[in-house]
């Protein structure tokens, strides 16, 4: 059965065509099904309203779905609401994937050198009393707690307890092109836990 997939990316890679070669692949397909997917993403559009009414209308965006499917293009890992819709996305409990769309060619038929895993910028720390989850960012430089979400009260196993993990450790990353994409993103999506 398909499931409800919402796509996290960079508005920079719709405009230049790659994040929709993946979002729309399923309507060249007989069946819809066979995309093994229903698109619920929406477009980055902080400019025109406040933090709090973009965590809105992503959290109502996320309800209904059960994956969430990062599009990676160049600057994708250091965007603000692609690190949100990630978060949030773990912090519900969703499946998480990225694909590396770098080598899908724009509309000027272009690819670009692959862009950075965002999962390896995001992660958490468990408190030593295994408790509390906090989130936590890299920018580039630095790790420092993540803003936009609280805390997560949690009661994970002791041996977890007072330790700090990177979502990379977990969530797998594919590339669009040469691991066929079109033909595998229905097996990606049922194989990611």
């Amino acid at each position: 059965m398909a499931k409800q997939v919402f796509f996290s990316f960079h508005y920079d890679d719709v405009k230049t065509f790659r994040a929709n070669v993946v979002r729309n692949h399923g309507f060249t397909k007989e069946n819809g099904q066979e995309a093994g997917f229903f698109d619920a993403s929406i477009w980055e559009d902080s400019k025109r309203h406040g933090a709090d009414s973009v965590k809105r209308l992503i959290n109502s965006n996320l309800i209904g779905t059960t994956v969430t499917c990062a599009l990676i293009g160049t600057e994708t890992w250091s965007r603000r609401w692609v690190r949100y819709e990630i978060l949030k996305s773990y912090d519900r409990g969703s499946t998480l994937l990225g694909v590396h769309i770098n080598n899908v060619s724009d509309k000027n038929r272009q690819t670009f050198p692959r862009g950075r895993n965002p999962f390896d910028f995001l992660g958490f720390v468990i408190s030593k009393d295994g408790r509390k989850l906090t989130y936590y960012e890299h920018d580039g430089t630095n790790w420092k707690i993540y803003q936009d979400l609280p805390p997560k009260v949690t009661n994970l196993n002791r041996q977890y307890w007072g330790n700090g993990f990177k979502l990379s450790n977990w969530v797998p990353c594919y590339d669009w092109v040469s691991e066929n994409g079109y033909n595998n993103f229905a097996t990606w999506v049922e194989s990611s836990k």
